[in-house]
Protein backbone atom coordinates (compact mmCIF):
# COMPACT_ATOMS: atom_id res chain seq x y z
CA UNK A 1 0.00 0.00 0.00
CA UNK A 2 1.16 3.89 -0.53
CA UNK A 3 0.93 5.43 2.50
CA UNK A 4 0.36 9.09 3.75
CA UNK A 5 -0.26 11.22 6.89
CA UNK A 6 -2.27 14.64 7.77
CA UNK A 7 -1.92 16.28 10.47
CA UNK A 8 -4.45 19.23 9.41
CA UNK A 9 -7.12 20.43 6.84
CA UNK A 10 -4.21 21.93 4.69
CA UNK A 11 -1.99 18.71 4.56
CA UNK A 12 -5.43 16.34 3.78
CA UNK A 13 -6.00 18.83 0.80
CA UNK A 14 -1.83 18.14 -0.26
CA UNK A 15 -2.73 13.94 0.32
CA UNK A 16 -5.84 14.38 -1.64
CA UNK A 17 -4.02 15.70 -4.80
CA UNK A 18 -0.90 12.91 -4.25
CA UNK A 19 -4.06 10.56 -4.01
CA UNK A 20 -5.06 11.80 -7.90
CA UNK A 21 -1.65 11.40 -9.18
CA UNK A 22 -1.37 7.93 -8.05
CA UNK A 23 -4.67 6.83 -9.33
CA UNK A 24 -3.49 8.85 -12.69
CA UNK A 25 -0.54 6.96 -12.79
CA UNK A 26 -2.55 3.58 -12.65
CA UNK A 27 -1.46 2.28 -9.22
CA UNK A 28 -2.41 -1.48 -8.59
CA UNK A 29 -1.88 -0.51 -5.24
CA UNK A 30 -4.19 0.26 -1.97
CA UNK A 31 -4.25 3.97 -0.70
CA UNK A 32 -3.82 4.49 3.15
CA UNK A 33 -3.54 7.89 4.95
CA UNK A 34 -3.09 8.15 8.62
CA UNK A 35 -5.02 11.11 10.36
CA UNK A 36 -5.28 13.09 13.60
CA UNK A 37 -7.86 14.36 15.23
CA UNK A 38 -7.16 17.67 14.36
CA UNK A 39 -8.50 17.21 10.34
CA UNK A 40 -12.27 18.08 10.12
CA UNK A 41 -14.92 16.10 9.54
CA UNK A 42 -15.55 17.31 6.37
CA UNK A 43 -11.99 16.95 5.24
CA UNK A 44 -12.09 13.13 6.49
CA UNK A 45 -15.33 12.59 4.15
CA UNK A 46 -13.61 14.00 0.83
CA UNK A 47 -10.25 11.33 2.03
CA UNK A 48 -12.97 8.21 2.88
CA UNK A 49 -13.93 8.69 -0.79
CA UNK A 50 -10.41 8.83 -2.07
CA UNK A 51 -8.27 6.96 -0.21
CA UNK A 52 -8.93 2.85 0.72
CA UNK A 53 -8.35 3.23 3.85
CA UNK A 54 -8.69 6.24 6.40
CA UNK A 55 -7.11 5.48 9.90
CA UNK A 56 -7.08 7.66 12.78
CA UNK A 57 -3.63 8.29 15.03
CA UNK A 58 -3.15 9.80 17.96
CA UNK A 59 -0.34 12.81 16.83
CA UNK A 60 2.55 12.45 18.31
CA UNK A 61 4.90 15.32 18.84
CA UNK A 62 8.61 15.48 19.67
CA UNK A 63 8.80 18.80 21.30
CA UNK A 64 12.28 19.29 20.56
CA UNK A 65 11.59 23.09 19.69
CA UNK A 66 15.62 23.16 19.93
CA UNK A 67 16.78 21.31 17.07
CA UNK A 68 13.43 22.67 15.10
CA UNK A 69 14.91 25.96 15.74
CA UNK A 70 17.74 25.08 13.27
CA UNK A 71 15.17 24.05 10.49
CA UNK A 72 13.70 27.44 11.48
CA UNK A 73 10.22 24.50 10.94
CA UNK A 74 8.39 24.28 14.69
CA UNK A 75 5.89 22.43 13.25
CA UNK A 76 7.67 19.53 12.00
CA UNK A 77 7.69 17.47 15.45
CA UNK A 78 4.48 16.54 14.61
CA UNK A 79 5.93 13.72 11.99
CA UNK A 80 7.00 11.76 14.90
CA UNK A 81 3.55 10.40 14.25
CA UNK A 82 4.66 9.14 10.94
CA UNK A 83 6.26 6.14 13.20
CA UNK A 84 2.77 4.57 13.47
CA UNK A 85 2.99 3.42 9.83
CA UNK A 86 4.90 0.98 11.18
CA UNK A 87 1.87 -0.60 12.85
CA UNK A 88 -0.43 -1.28 9.84
CA UNK A 89 0.94 -5.01 9.79
CA UNK A 90 -2.31 -5.81 7.57
CA UNK A 91 0.31 -4.56 4.54
CA UNK A 92 3.00 -6.38 3.80
CA UNK A 93 5.24 -3.58 2.03
CA UNK A 94 4.74 -0.22 1.89
CA UNK A 95 5.74 3.00 0.58
CA UNK A 96 5.26 6.19 2.53
CA UNK A 97 4.64 9.30 0.74
CA UNK A 98 4.72 12.64 2.69
CA UNK A 99 1.80 14.41 1.64
CA UNK A 100 4.14 17.38 -0.34
CA UNK A 101 4.80 14.93 -3.07
CA UNK A 102 3.20 14.35 -6.65
CA UNK A 103 3.19 11.42 -8.51
CA UNK A 104 4.48 11.89 -12.35
CA UNK A 105 5.13 7.99 -13.55
CA UNK A 106 4.00 4.94 -11.95
CA UNK A 107 5.99 3.76 -9.31
CA UNK A 108 4.42 0.29 -8.51
CA UNK A 109 8.06 -1.22 -9.12
CA UNK A 110 8.85 0.13 -5.99
CA UNK A 111 7.26 -2.96 -4.30
CA UNK A 112 9.87 -5.28 -5.87
CA UNK A 113 12.42 -3.84 -3.98
CA UNK A 114 13.57 -5.01 -0.33
CA UNK A 115 12.70 -2.56 2.39
CA UNK A 116 14.42 -0.40 4.15
CA UNK A 117 14.61 1.83 1.06
CA UNK A 118 15.11 5.43 0.65
CA UNK A 119 16.28 8.36 -1.47
CA UNK A 120 19.30 10.50 -0.31
CA UNK A 121 18.55 13.52 1.07
CA UNK A 122 19.17 17.12 -1.23
CA UNK A 123 21.11 18.38 1.76
CA UNK A 124 23.06 16.01 2.90
CA UNK A 125 23.06 12.97 0.84
CA UNK A 126 24.56 10.70 3.28
CA UNK A 127 21.33 10.87 4.63
CA UNK A 128 18.14 9.68 3.28
CA UNK A 129 14.42 11.80 2.83
CA UNK A 130 12.31 10.65 5.26
CA UNK A 131 9.30 11.78 2.66
CA UNK A 132 9.55 8.83 0.80
CA UNK A 133 10.40 5.19 1.83
CA UNK A 134 9.66 2.18 1.53
CA UNK A 135 9.44 -0.30 4.42
CA UNK A 136 8.09 -3.25 6.06
CA UNK A 137 5.14 -2.58 8.73
CA UNK A 138 5.73 -4.56 12.40
CA UNK A 139 4.95 -4.10 16.04
CA UNK A 140 8.02 -5.31 16.80
CA UNK A 141 9.83 -2.81 14.62
CA UNK A 142 7.08 0.13 15.58
CA UNK A 143 7.74 -0.42 19.40
CA UNK A 144 11.79 -0.35 18.73
CA UNK A 145 11.40 3.36 16.99
CA UNK A 146 9.59 4.41 20.18
CA UNK A 147 11.81 3.40 22.50
CA UNK A 148 14.84 4.70 20.28
CA UNK A 149 12.37 7.91 20.34
CA UNK A 150 12.39 7.87 23.62
CA UNK A 151 15.83 7.34 24.64
CA UNK A 152 17.61 8.84 21.76
CA UNK A 153 15.60 11.29 19.75
CA UNK A 154 16.34 13.17 16.83
CA UNK A 155 19.39 15.24 15.63
CA UNK A 156 16.67 17.61 13.54
CA UNK A 157 13.31 17.46 16.30
CA UNK A 158 11.51 16.08 13.19
CA UNK A 159 10.81 12.24 11.75
CA UNK A 160 14.06 12.67 9.66
CA UNK A 161 16.54 12.99 12.43
CA UNK A 162 15.02 10.15 14.10
CA UNK A 163 15.06 7.86 11.34
CA UNK A 164 17.84 8.37 9.89
CA UNK A 165 19.62 7.62 13.52
CA UNK A 166 17.51 4.55 13.56
CA UNK A 167 18.74 3.13 10.26
CA UNK A 168 22.30 4.84 10.70
CA UNK A 169 23.57 2.24 8.03
CA UNK A 170 21.88 2.59 5.34
CA UNK A 171 24.47 5.30 4.36
CA UNK A 172 27.24 2.51 3.74
CA UNK A 173 24.95 -0.33 3.52
CA UNK A 174 23.97 -1.85 0.37
CA UNK A 175 23.24 -0.25 -2.53
CA UNK A 176 19.92 -1.75 -3.48
CA UNK A 177 18.27 0.15 -0.02
CA UNK A 178 19.09 3.56 -2.19
CA UNK A 179 16.76 4.93 -4.16
CA UNK A 180 17.45 6.98 -7.19
CA UNK A 181 17.18 10.41 -6.92
CA UNK A 182 14.15 10.91 -9.39
CA UNK A 183 12.10 8.81 -6.82
CA UNK A 184 11.95 11.59 -4.50
CA UNK A 185 13.00 14.95 -6.52
CA UNK A 186 13.63 17.79 -4.25
CA UNK A 187 11.74 20.68 -6.51
CA UNK A 188 13.17 23.46 -5.10
CA UNK A 189 17.09 22.11 -6.00
CA UNK A 190 15.56 21.40 -9.53
CA UNK A 191 17.44 24.33 -11.41
CA UNK A 192 20.76 23.05 -9.58
CA UNK A 193 21.17 20.11 -11.60
CA UNK A 194 20.83 21.69 -15.20
CA UNK A 195 23.01 19.31 -17.34
CA UNK A 196 21.65 15.86 -15.15
CA UNK A 197 18.19 17.32 -15.52
CA UNK A 198 18.76 17.44 -19.39
CA UNK A 199 19.55 14.03 -19.46
CA UNK A 200 17.71 12.27 -16.75
CA UNK A 201 14.42 14.55 -16.84
CA UNK A 202 12.55 12.00 -18.43
CA UNK A 203 13.08 9.45 -15.86
CA UNK A 204 11.81 11.74 -12.93
CA UNK A 205 9.17 9.65 -10.54
CA UNK A 206 8.11 11.55 -8.01
CA UNK A 207 8.38 15.29 -6.99
CA UNK A 208 8.55 16.29 -3.17
CA UNK A 209 7.83 20.14 -2.50
CA UNK A 210 9.44 19.93 0.75
CA UNK A 211 10.55 23.20 2.39
CA UNK A 212 8.78 26.28 2.59
CA UNK A 213 6.73 27.65 1.15
CA UNK A 214 4.04 24.80 0.00
CA UNK A 215 2.38 24.55 -3.12
CA UNK A 216 -1.01 25.42 -1.38
CA UNK A 217 0.94 28.48 -0.15
CA UNK A 218 0.55 30.18 -3.27
CA UNK A 219 -1.98 32.20 -5.43
CA UNK A 220 -3.91 31.30 -8.37
CA UNK A 221 -5.22 33.77 -11.33
CA UNK A 222 -8.27 32.42 -12.25
CA UNK A 223 -8.12 34.89 -15.35
CA UNK A 224 -4.99 32.72 -17.04
CA UNK A 225 -5.32 29.67 -15.02
CA UNK A 226 -1.93 29.95 -14.04
CA UNK A 227 0.09 30.06 -10.67
CA UNK A 228 1.00 33.30 -9.05
CA UNK A 229 4.52 33.27 -7.72
CA UNK A 230 5.89 35.52 -5.44
CA UNK A 231 9.17 37.30 -6.40
CA UNK A 232 11.32 35.92 -3.71
CA UNK A 233 10.11 32.60 -4.57
CA UNK A 234 10.74 32.80 -8.17
CA UNK A 235 13.73 30.20 -7.89
CA UNK A 236 11.52 27.43 -7.28
CA UNK A 237 10.82 25.77 -10.86
CA UNK A 238 7.21 27.19 -12.32
CA UNK A 239 6.86 24.16 -14.33
CA UNK A 240 6.64 21.80 -11.49
CA UNK A 241 4.49 24.41 -9.25
CA UNK A 242 1.97 24.79 -12.43
CA UNK A 243 1.15 21.08 -12.71
CA UNK A 244 0.25 20.72 -8.98
CA UNK A 245 -1.73 23.52 -9.05
CA UNK A 246 -3.54 22.19 -12.44
CA UNK A 247 -4.50 19.04 -10.60
CA UNK A 248 -5.74 20.58 -7.47
CA UNK A 249 -7.91 22.79 -9.42
CA UNK A 250 -8.93 19.87 -11.39
CA UNK A 251 -9.90 17.29 -9.27
CA UNK A 252 -9.58 18.36 -5.30
CA UNK A 253 -10.48 22.28 -5.50
CA UNK A 254 -14.20 22.12 -6.75
CA UNK A 255 -14.75 19.39 -3.64
CA UNK A 256 -13.36 21.66 -0.74
CA UNK A 257 -15.81 22.20 1.96
CA UNK A 258 -15.53 25.76 4.30
CA UNK A 259 -13.96 24.85 7.44
CA UNK A 260 -12.21 26.19 10.60
CA UNK A 261 -9.07 26.47 8.83
CA UNK A 262 -8.45 29.65 7.44
CA UNK A 263 -5.79 28.41 5.42
CA UNK A 264 -8.38 25.74 3.55
CA UNK A 265 -11.01 28.51 3.19
CA UNK A 266 -8.60 30.46 1.15
CA UNK A 267 -7.91 27.41 -0.94
CA UNK A 268 -11.91 26.90 -1.06
CA UNK A 269 -12.92 30.58 -2.04
CA UNK A 270 -9.93 31.44 -3.84
CA UNK A 271 -9.27 34.76 -2.99
CA UNK A 272 -7.80 35.33 -6.36
CA UNK A 273 -5.50 38.07 -7.16
CA UNK A 274 -5.21 38.97 -10.85
CA UNK A 275 -1.34 40.40 -11.57
CA UNK A 276 -4.09 42.37 -14.10
CA UNK A 277 -6.05 43.86 -11.70
CA UNK A 278 -3.20 44.18 -9.50
CA UNK A 279 -1.55 46.30 -11.79
CA UNK A 280 -4.25 48.08 -12.52
CA UNK A 281 -4.82 48.82 -8.96
CA UNK A 282 -1.19 50.10 -8.58
CA UNK A 283 -1.30 52.17 -11.72
CA UNK A 284 -4.61 53.86 -10.48
CA UNK A 285 -3.60 54.76 -7.35
CA UNK A 286 -0.40 56.04 -8.93
CA UNK A 287 -2.39 58.14 -10.69
CA UNK A 288 -4.46 59.71 -8.17
CA UNK A 289 -1.61 60.72 -6.07
CA UNK A 290 -0.74 62.30 -9.17
CA UNK A 291 -4.19 63.91 -9.19
CA UNK A 292 -3.74 65.25 -5.54
CA UNK A 293 -0.28 66.62 -6.11
CA UNK A 294 -1.78 69.27 -8.63
CA UNK A 295 -4.67 69.89 -6.52
CA UNK A 296 -7.08 67.62 -8.52
CA UNK A 297 -8.98 65.91 -6.14
CA UNK A 298 -11.82 64.12 -6.22
CA UNK A 299 -13.63 65.13 -3.32
CA UNK A 300 -16.73 63.98 -3.77
CA UNK A 301 -15.66 60.44 -4.88
CA UNK A 302 -12.95 58.38 -3.40
CA UNK A 303 -11.26 61.36 -1.51
CA UNK A 304 -14.58 62.40 0.30
CA UNK A 305 -14.18 63.88 3.45
CA UNK A 306 -15.11 59.97 5.38
CA UNK A 307 -12.47 58.17 3.73
CA UNK A 308 -9.38 61.10 3.98
CA UNK A 309 -10.30 60.44 7.53
CA UNK A 310 -10.63 56.84 8.00
CA UNK A 311 -7.06 56.84 6.08
CA UNK A 312 -5.47 58.93 8.64
CA UNK A 313 -6.75 57.40 11.91
CA UNK A 314 -5.53 54.07 10.63
CA UNK A 315 -2.10 55.66 10.16
CA UNK A 316 -2.24 57.23 13.64
CA UNK A 317 -3.56 54.52 15.35
CA UNK A 318 -0.92 51.73 13.90
CA UNK A 319 1.64 55.05 15.14
CA UNK A 320 0.05 55.11 18.50
CA UNK A 321 0.13 51.00 18.90
CA UNK A 322 4.14 51.07 17.48
CA UNK A 323 4.96 53.96 20.13
CA UNK A 324 3.13 52.93 22.92
CA UNK A 325 5.30 49.38 22.48
CA UNK A 326 8.22 51.21 22.55
CA UNK A 327 7.69 53.44 25.30
CA UNK A 328 6.89 50.63 27.59
CA UNK A 329 10.21 48.52 26.10
CA UNK A 330 12.00 51.93 27.22
CA UNK A 331 10.38 52.73 30.84
CA UNK A 332 8.81 55.79 29.36
CA UNK A 333 5.01 55.76 30.91
CA UNK A 334 4.49 59.45 31.31
CA UNK A 335 5.82 60.16 27.36
CA UNK A 336 3.16 57.63 26.27
CA UNK A 337 0.67 59.16 28.34
CA UNK A 338 1.44 62.84 27.12
CA UNK A 339 0.99 61.54 23.80
CA UNK A 340 -1.73 59.32 23.58
CA UNK A 341 -3.25 60.92 20.66
CA UNK A 342 -0.98 58.88 18.81
CA UNK A 343 1.71 60.98 17.41
CA UNK A 344 4.79 63.24 18.74
CA UNK A 345 5.21 66.85 18.04
CA UNK A 346 8.70 66.13 16.48
CA UNK A 347 7.40 64.09 14.12
CA UNK A 348 4.77 67.29 13.03
CA UNK A 349 1.57 64.90 13.58
CA UNK A 350 0.28 66.34 17.06
CA UNK A 351 -2.65 67.16 17.95
CA UNK A 352 -2.17 70.19 16.26
CA UNK A 353 -0.99 68.92 13.26
CA UNK A 354 -3.99 66.74 12.80
CA UNK A 355 -6.28 69.90 13.22
CA UNK A 356 -4.14 71.53 10.45
CA UNK A 357 -4.92 68.84 8.39
CA UNK A 358 -8.50 67.95 8.90
CA UNK A 359 -8.94 71.64 8.39
CA UNK A 360 -7.20 71.38 4.86
CA UNK A 361 -9.67 68.79 4.30
CA UNK A 362 -12.50 70.55 4.83
CA UNK A 363 -11.57 73.33 2.84
CA UNK A 364 -11.07 70.94 -0.03
CA UNK A 365 -14.39 69.48 0.38
CA UNK A 366 -15.85 73.14 0.02
CA UNK A 367 -14.34 74.60 -2.58
CA UNK A 368 -12.32 71.75 -4.36
CA UNK A 369 -8.91 73.17 -3.67
CA UNK A 370 -6.66 74.52 -0.65
CA UNK A 371 -7.03 77.82 -0.10
CA UNK A 372 -3.64 78.54 1.78
CA UNK A 373 -1.16 77.33 -1.00
CA UNK A 374 -0.20 73.48 1.00
CA UNK A 375 2.93 74.33 3.07
CA UNK A 376 4.21 71.35 5.43
CA UNK A 377 0.47 70.05 6.18
CA UNK A 378 0.02 69.79 2.82
CA UNK A 379 3.11 67.80 2.46
CA UNK A 380 2.31 65.29 5.39
CA UNK A 381 -1.19 65.02 4.59
CA UNK A 382 0.30 63.64 1.30
CA UNK A 383 2.91 61.55 3.05
CA UNK A 384 -0.23 60.11 5.45
CA UNK A 385 -2.30 58.83 2.41
CA UNK A 386 -0.07 57.87 0.35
Amino acid sequence: AYVTMATNDVYAVGALVLAETLRQTNTQQDLVIMITNDVSEELQALLKASFNDVQAVSAIDSGDYEHLSLLQRSELGVTFTKIQAWRLVEYRKCVFMDADTLVLQNVDDLFSRDPFAAAPDAGWPDCFNSGIFLYQPSFEMYGDLLQFALKIGSFDGGDQGLLNLFFSDWATKDIKYHLPFTYNLAWHSYYSYKPALKKFGDEIKIVHYLGKPKPWDHEWNETTQRVICQPFQVTQNMELLQLWWDIFMSAVQPKLPRTSDLKLNRLTDLRVRSLASHTEFYLRERQRQYNWERNEIDYMGNDRFENIQKKLDEVLEGYAKKKDTNDDDDGNDNDTKENVDGADDNDGVGSGGMKDILSDVNDILAHGRLQHGGGSSWDLLLLLLF
